[in-house]
């Protein structure tokens, strides 16, 4: 493909997984020169895969349902093995821009953790990035992190009163606090359900922390509360395991700053006195207080959400004997009058069954998000319940949540560059900037040495990394990034183009 082309124009031929652009009328080569560009695939195999950040290598994620209609704002997810999966892929949190690429990435520090709950969130009046970081199987150990726009870290802190806190909440509040939820291990006596007379039950626990102290402001525990006959889980006496009767998954603060706590176990939401730690009302289960619509029961849910219209959103995962697919549902909730009734319900073309995780998120416009957990898919309805966006991670790959969500980042490191020489005097650039959201277009240059570089020519971004093909003698190049208004936000360093 042969094209005239003249100082500083450019052209652009576009691939799949990637595109290069072709700039001329450079410094070393003649203004009239012809340029043959061809697409640059950026996924390999299993992985996705940077010239100019090796370093990472995160799950593809596959567009199914183009965008229309969607809520502004970046897809947030965190990429995880599924259960007994091997994958090549590195799990942490993933910044998705509607075509599935990715925008940022953060690997997790040790192979053998997990990222989870990864959002975006307001703290001390500024937007955040969250997300819990450890090991877990079940229930978690880890920890908790906040990061800023620049991506540096300004908070990590762990459950507190000696306890480990868990991946399945890490809700920041309008108080700037922290709720968390926590797996703890006490000694009752089972044997009324055939176990031990010292057997060990894992018990739900919500911890209020002070982010910037640690200090535990708030504590509930689950066996102060709810008893055995709760939970829809029979003990077995062969498990060796703790008896997880409760298996608290989600918490959030109710419109009059009460808490709500969703047990899987128990398929109930519990409203809970955030003073007096006192059960107020069950939503669902065996000691249900509310008269049910048609088609609002529901069972072994996840993430229950309040909303200021009296609404309550949820996942409902339902059971394995249910043979019924897992939906995402708003149910309308009266307290006064005591009944719940289905507003809105969400379900997957391929009538998707998640065993586990998943979540339903309220957008402004009206809009719901769902992140299907265990099965691979990352969802956007409207309204109505019509499917406007849809995209899935490989079968081996997951995510606990995910969201959709406005995001403005701008790194503190600057672009990362590889550049290629061929023959004669074509030069292939890579250029990228992980978790830079305001680049517009990135400026080619070229020089005899680090500090007289020029500018050559500029091609829009396209994609996590951009390749740019260029014609030149000079021994160093570089990238420079520019917003939509020409502004410059940031420089890569100068390289010599390997041969």
């Amino acid at each position: 493909m042969g094209t005239e082309l003249t100082r500083r124009d450019f052209v652009k031929v576009a691939g799949a997984g990637g595109a290069w652009f072709a700039l001329f009328g450079l410094a070393g080569c003649e203004s009239d020169a012809s340029v043959r560009a061809a697409a640059s695939p950026a996924r390999v195999g299993q992985t996705w895969a940077f010239r100019s950040r090796p370093d990472l290598t995160p799950p593809p994620v596959e567009v199914t349902t183009p965008a229309r209609g969607t809520a502004p704002g970046y897809v947030l997810a965190a990429a995880k093995n599924g259960v007994g999966e091997d994958y090549p892929a590195q799990d942490g949190p993933m910044i998705l821009d509607n075509e599935g690429q990715p925008v940022w990435l953060r690997p997790v520090r040790d192979e053998n953790q997990d990222a989870m709950d990864f959002r975006a969130q307001r703290y001390r009046g500024e937007p955040v990035l969250t997300w819990w970081e450890g090991v877990h199987g079940g229930f978690g150990r880890g920890e908790y992190v906040v990061v800023d726009g620049s991506y540096r870290e300004v908070a990590r802190f762990r459950a507190g009163n000696g306890y480990e806190g868990d991946h399945h909440e890490f809700l920041i509040t309008e108080r700037d606090t922290a709720l968390i939820g926590i797996y703890g291990r006490a000694i009752r006596d089972l044997s009324s359900l055939g176990g031990r007379t010292d057997g060990a039950v894992l018990e739900g626990i919500v911890q209020e922390i002070d982010i910037g102290t640690g200090e535990v402001l708030f504590q509930w525990r689950s066996l102060d509360h709810v008893g055995f006959d709760e939970s829809l889980y029979e003990l077995s006496p062969d498990d060796e395991d703790a008896f997880d009767y409760f298996h608290i998954n989600s918490i959030d603060v109710d419109g009059d700053e009460n808490l709500l706590v969703s047990a899987r176990r128990t398929s109930a939401v519990y409203k809970i006195n955030r003073e007096t730690g006192e059960v107020i009302w069950r939503l669902g289960g065996e000691r249900n207080d509310f008269d049910m619509g048609e088609g609002a029961q529901f069972a072994y849910q996840h993430d229950a959400r309040s909303h200021p219209d009296g609404t309550i959103t949820l996942f409902d995962n339902r059971g394995e004997r249910m043979d019924e697919p897992s939906r995402g549902i708003a149910l309308e909730v009266d307290e006064d009058a005591m009944t719940a009734n289905l507003q809105r319900e969400y379900t997957h073309p391929t009538e998707s069954f998640a065993i586990f995780q998943g979540n339903v998120q309220a957008l402004q416009n009206g809009n719901a998000f769902v992140g299907w957990g265990s099965a691979p898919y990352l969802s956007e309805y409207s309204r109505d319940g019509e499917l406007l966006f849809d995209a899935r991670f490989p079968r081996e790959v997951e995510s606990y949540r995910a969201y959709r969500s406005p995001w403005k980042g701008l790194p503190k490191d600057r672009p990362a560059i590889a550049a290629e020489s061929g023959s004669a005097d074509r030069v292939t650039l890579y250029v990228s900037w992980n978790g830079a959201t305001e680049v517009a277009s990135w400026e080619a240059l070229a020089g005899p040495g680090p500090d007289g570089l020029e500018s050559v020519g500029s091609a829009p971004r396209k994609g996590f990394e951009t390749t740019i093909a260029l014609r030149t003698e000079e021994p160093y190049v570089a990238a420079r990034a520019k917003d939509r208004s020409g502004r410059v936000l940031g420089t890569s360093e100068a390289v010599r183009p390997r041969g």
